[in-house]
């Protein structure tokens, strides 16, 4: 199960990841695009009783979310 929460930890930061992107760096949105999935990720853990120990997983999961976001290129680019 710690495992399905990982996959969605990591799917549910590659938005926040992508509009992270485009603000300006340590701005109120910024931290607010970091933080705001957090929530998301807790109560799962919690409410499926996952043990505190796997918080390093989910960790690495949301952070590899947010650069994979960040990195992702949407609709046509100028040449």
């Amino acid at each position: 199960m710690f495992v399905l929460l990982a996959i969605f930890a990591f799917l549910i930061n590659i938005p926040f990841g992508r509009l992270r992107s485009k603000v300006k760096k340590f701005s109120w949105r910024w931290f607010a695009y970091i933080h705001i999935p957090i929530p998301f990720i807790a109560l799962p853990r919690i409410l499926l009783g996952i043990s505190y120990y796997f918080i390093p997983l989910f960790l690495v999961a949301s952070v590899a979310g947010q650069i994979a976001g960040s990195r992702l290129k949407l609709g046509a680019q100028k040449i």
